[in-house]
């Protein structure tokens, strides 16, 4: 579960009403979790099983709740302003749990985050709130030339032994709008719940497309570039031009996909409740 961008693709199981945690979660056997000092942040990474992190605590409840890291995301409210600072307040995370043999890869996906959720609860005492909203939304479904997506050369036993071998694991992606996306195995629900992370309303899967793709994009326009034109000559993050990148709808198109304004019914997520985490 590398946050290498991932956030999609994990089943969520949390209560309706404001509770901190599910009894009968997995949890971490140890976890350390200390304010950080020095150095540079560490991207959310599950390796065997350890987990390490370094950063703001917004990107750990997104992991473990499956919603985007953009701060200004619907699907996450509420909690002090804290927990989004990406200069003070950040953490250092190091944790070890065991996962059953034979786990598929989305199975041990469930299981990571659910501890994470667990760890939460125990050492920043999160309480969170689920809601469904209808709300204005975006949905990928098949465009009219049918889709247009390379079959991964990998299948589900094999993602163990790309993390087993330090690559990047199924069902997470290298990259962002500014890099593009690059995957050698996602699916159709990995792919939105990425691009998500800036889209201006939530993307939900439409397409009916099952199985691992491997997904390599463009960088794409940010979707507000209409109300603020890029200067003449501007550089994206990849060194490309930025007039000449497409939009994230063209991403799409590229992939036999269509990205569409709809509505449709959200899990939503409320912090009631979350404090500084207690000491070792």
């Amino acid at each position: 579960m590398a946050h290498r961008v991932t956030i999609a693709g994990l089943c969520l199981v949390v209560a309706a009403s404001g509770l901190s945690a599910q009894t009968g979660h997995p949890k971490f056997e140890v976890a350390s979790v200390k304010p950080h000092k020095d150095g540079p942040p560490r991207a959310p990474l599950f390796k065997g099983d350890r987990f390490s992190y370094t950063g703001p605590v917004l990107l750990l409840i997104s992991l473990a709740y499956q919603v985007p890291f953009n701060p200004q995301s619907v699907r996450l409210s509420g909690g002090p302003e804290w927990i989004r600072s990406r200069r003070q307040d950040q953490y250092d995370i190091d944790a070890k749990g065991s996962f059953p043999a034979g786990l598929s890869s989305s199975a041990r996906d469930e299981r990571g985050r659910q501890m994470l959720q667990a760890l939460l609860a125990d050492r920043f005492k999160l309480v969170i709130r689920r809601e469904a909203k209808e709300m204005p939304v975006y949905v990928l479904v098949v465009g009219k030339g049918g889709p247009k997506l390379e079959k991964s050369a990998l299948s589900d036993k094999d993602c163990l032994q790309l993390e087993t071998d330090g690559q990047l694991p199924c069902h997470q992606f290298n990259g962002g709008r500014g890099r593009g996306l690059h995957t050698p195995a996602a699916n159709m629900d990995d792919l939105a719940g990425v691009v998500e992370n800036w889209t201006d309303r939530p993307l939900l899967n439409k397409t009916g497309i099952t199985g691992l793709y491997r997904i390599e994009t463009q960088p794409w326009l940010p979707m507000e570039v209409s109300a603020n034109p890029p200067a003449p000559g501007a550089k994206g993050e990849a060194g490309n031009d930025v007039a000449d990148l497409p939009t994230v709808f063209q991403i799409f198109e590229k992939l036999g996909l269509k990205m569409k304004a709809d509505k449709g019914e959200v899990d939503t997520y409320v912090i009631e409740s979350i404090q500084r985490p207690t000491g070792n």
